[in-house]
């Protein structure tokens, strides 16, 4: 019981500093911008065998910004339009984490669909969206 009031307590963090969850659809290649400055967002597959996003496996993203040298990524992903995944990394030289987002846990536990946003902060409690990419994680 402890580790689900944890685990909802950290997704409720993460969900407010990340903004709203949504349901992403197939895709790929370079995210859309819609923020100041020049960004981009591309998804990459760090122990695919096929060229897919499979459930289980580590993705991180590519990410190019004028707009800031502090950009954040959140991932956040759904099965059938209910949220079962949200994490966020810093990428930027200093950042002490990974930067690798494993599509799995104890809710996200097969194919879904996620959203990755690319996102700047100046206070820490409000953001701005630079670019979004949306792809599906296959079973």
């Amino acid at each position: 019981m402890r580790k689900v009031l944890i685990a909802v307590a950290l997704v409720a963090v993460v969900a407010i500093v990340a903004g709203p969850a949504t349901a992403g659809g197939r895709g790929g290649g370079k995210g859309k911008p819609s923020g100041g400055g020049s960004s981009s967002l591309s998804l990459v597959l760090l122990n695919s065998t096929d060229g897919l996003a499979l459930h289980g496996q580590d993705v991180t993203f590519d990410v190019s910004t004028t707009a800031t040298d502090r950009p954040f990524v959140s991932l956040n992903c759904d099965q059938d339009g209910v949220w079962v995944y949200s994490a966020s990394a810093g990428f930027f030289p200093d950042y002490p984490w990974s930067t690798a987002f494993t599509l799995s846990n104890d809710w996200f536990t097969s194919a879904g669909d996620c959203k990755a946003r690319l996102y700047m902060t100046k206070d820490g409690s409000r953001s701005t969206t630079l670019a979004t990419l949306d792809f599906h994680v296959y079973a």
